[in-house]
């Protein structure tokens, strides 16, 4: 069952909060431990609380605290886009939205109120929201006073937009008038022609008509009379100009009387209709032009049995009537009547049936970037391990290791002379708390003549002396290692400046390999916009054999399960099945049948070639019954030349991050970067070093 659903408008006012509150009873009726969150609300230069929020929170008794439920203001969420920081804005999502997924058994997610600005940046960061939260979607459109053709068309396009990234659940179409609603239903079923729910919901006058509540604070009035009764529905208004004999007609049930304030006559009449049986209810009365009655006329006022609401408002009479012609209605947490009509008009149109049943049987297939690289760094909070970083000058080092102590996600070691660090943060403005971080220079380090001795007894065999060996533990590589080896450190990531040969050396030396593995292998986590792969070896061994090559497949589906993908293990070569004859294919073939007998329980196949891999129609063509065609997580490349260049290849191409090379097969953690890395790079390598070490 997916841990949450989430709600989607296409254009503003389309009754988003019927859907709202109708999903939230539909949810409580399934589990007690149901959560809400909105990730943009709307600006309140009041101060005020978020209506939804408050509405959603007070009516359903939700424990939840207020703050917990939003990430970002409009405004926010436009300042941080427009300065480059749009990745902030969903980091910081996904980090409140998984606060809640862990203290509920669903959640409710509700979507931006969309303004009549910037609506495709709204579109697009619904859908990335969505997508980032891995959560199928109920998306609301707005039928009023629209052609049937027109809604159908819309309601196409936003579905096609919706689907291409993230599941869509439902699609109901709101505020329709109520003579076409079996007609639209018909016509959407027959043009989405897929299996979504489709719900068609009429308008509901009480529902679109505002409170005397809504309109007295549109207008900024004071309120007069009649407190008690502010959430009066307004289902018409008309303007008291006329004398009081001829207005008298004009009344509705329900309409707003809106006069000057030294209209006593209309006054008094309309408030006299209200009570006798002869004439129709009013909603309340707007007295315009900043006017108050006579003091003798509000004491008349004050003495009748019966009274309606009263405001009086400082604009003119038709700029009024204007202005309330304007008013959208919305749902307050304290107007229980429009509540308790939302939810009985959600249940009486949509089959909640079906859509539960849809929402209990979903599973997100998507794992996006942002995710992985949040559940990283949540996994690696969990066991706070200490990386020594060996290129302490380098810039990009520092700049890795300033995010990664602001995050509190390892203690670090900075290896090299302190002063000179010191200089090359000072000279770069990086914002290092250098009092937070481990600085060692190998030869003034308290532990070097330990760390000579030792270096020289593992490896006095190969004839090293004790003078060569402290060459060797001068070395920024050598020391590092041997931190690990001694267990003054989890873990070592280098190689921004030195080689792979450098990085690897000390650690194949004598940190060694783990017992049964034979060689050391590495894995790429290649971050597409729609999932993670894992990429071996694309960075240490050159040709390797069958057995070589089986062992990689094997490391590489445990690193995909230790850090929470599902292993479907693609062996790749040219071609695909049992068609391709050859010496390369058939060492492919071979390794895959030695995957199957030492780990008969990982899905493996192989030969297959690389689209067949990762397209599940192309897949399917020519491997239906494969469990793994189409759906491969893991990729095993049969040599290093096709590994490198296919994950450059895939990440220049796409844009894919690519978090690596992560090291396999190794006693300890030992990581090496590319002489190209970035920050970002870095930062990745330094956590997943850090969940590695925590199996040590």
């Amino acid at each position: 069952m997916s841990k949450g659903i989430y709600v989607a408008t296409m254009e503003p006012n389309s009754g988003k909060s019927v859907v709202v509150l109708g999903l939230m009873r539909m949810l409580l009726g399934k589990t007690a431990k149901v959560g809400y969150f909105r990730p943009i609300i709307e600006d309140d230069k009041n101060g005020d609380l978020d209506n939804h929020i408050n509405t959603v929170l007070s009516y359903f008794e939700l424990d939840i605290n207020y703050k917990k439920t939003f990430a970002f203001t409009r405004s926010e969420v436009l300042d941080l886009y427009n300065n480059g920081k749009a990745g902030k804005v969903i980091d910081e999502i996904i980090k409140k939205y998984k606060y809640l997924e862990d203290r509920f058994d669903i959640i409710l997610v509700e979507g931006t109120d969309f303004s009549n600005e910037n609506t495709n940046l709204e579109l697009d960061i619904n859908i990335l929201i969505s997508k980032n939260l891995g959560l199928p979607v109920i998306i609301v459109a707005n039928g009023y006073k629209k052609p049937l053709d027109i809604i159908v068309d819309n309601t196409q396009l936003a579905y096609n937009t919706f689907k291409e990234e993230v599941k869509v659940l439902s699609i109901i179409v709101n505020k329709n008038n109520p003579d076409d609603v079996k007609t639209l239903k018909a016509l959407l079923i027959g043009r989405i022609k897929e299996n979504t729910n489709v719900a068609v919901i009429p308008t509901i006058k009480s529902l679109s008509s505002p409170t005397i509540k809504e309109i007295s604070k549109a207008l900024d009035g004071t309120i007069l009379f009649g407190e008690d009764m502010l959430n009066n529905e307004s289902e018409h208004f008309g303007v008291g100009a006329m004398q009081l004999r001829n207005y008298l007609t004009h009344l509705k049930d329900n309409t707003l009387v809106i006069t000057p304030g030294d209209r006593a006559d209309i006054i008094l009449g309309a408030l006299q209709a209200n009570i006798s049986k002869n004439y129709p209810k009013i909603s309340g009365i707007v007295l315009t032009g900043g006017l108050i009655p006579e003091k003798s006329i509000l004491k008349l006022i004050e003495g009748l049995s019966s009274i309606a609401p009263i405001i009086s408002v400082k604009e003119g009479t038709f700029g009024v009537a204007n202005a309330i012609g304007k008013i959208k209605s919305k749902i307050y947490a304290e107007n229980t009547e429009k509540i308790e009509t939302s939810i009985a008009t959600f249940e009486k149109f949509v089959d909640t049936d079906k859509l539960s049943n849809d929402l209990i049987t979903f599973e997100s297939e998507g794992f996006t970037p942002r995710m992985f690289q949040y559940n990283l760094l949540q996994k690696a909070l969990k066991d706070k391990k200490h990386i020594v970083l060996p290129e302490g000058y380098d810039e990009r080092i520092l700049r890795a290791s300033a995010r990664l102590i602001d995050a509190h996600v390892v203690d670090l070691t900075l290896i090299g002379d302190e002063d000179k660090i010191l200089e090359r943060i000072k000279k770069f403005d990086i914002p290092l708390d250098t009092s937070k971080v481990n600085i060692v220079s190998p030869q003034k380090s308290e532990h070097f003549e330990d760390y000579v001795d030792t270096f020289y007894e593992l490896r006095k065999h190969k004839n090293v002396n004790l003078d060569m060996a402290k060459d060797m533990m001068s070395d920024v590589s050598y020391f590092a290692t041997m931190m690990i080896y001694k267990g003054h450190a989890d873990g070592m990531v280098s190689g921004a400046i030195h080689t792979t040969a450098h990085t690897l050396r000390p650690a194949l030396q004598f940190i060694k390999t783990k017992p049964g593995v034979k060689i050391v292998s590495s894995v790429f986590f290649m971050c597409l916009d729609d999932r993670i792969s894992i990429f071996g070896d694309c960075a240490i061994n050159p040709n390797p054999n069958a057995e070589e090559l089986a062992e990689i497949a094997i490391s590489s589906a445990k690193t995909a399960q230790d850090f929470g993908i599902e292993p479907k293990v693609a062996m790749l070569s040219y071609s695909s099945g049992a068609s391709g004859k050859g010496e390369d294919v058939d060492r492919v073939r071979e390794a895959t049948e030695i995957v199957m007998k030492k780990a008969p329980h990982i899905k493996i196949e192989g030969p297959i070639q690389y689209d067949a891999a990762v397209d599940m129609r192309i897949g399917k063509s020519k491997l239906p019954n494969s469990e793994v065609a189409g759906q491969a997580s893991v990729l095993i490349f049969p040599d290093l030349n096709t590994g490198n260049n296919t994950y450059k290849a895939v990440q220049r191409e796409t844009g894919a991050l690519a978090i690596g090379p992560m090291l396999q097969g190794l006693n300890k953690p030992v990581n090496d970067l590319s002489r190209g890395c970035t920050t970002d790079d870095i930062y990745s390598t330094v956590i997943i070093t850090a969940i590695q070490a925590q199996d040590f």
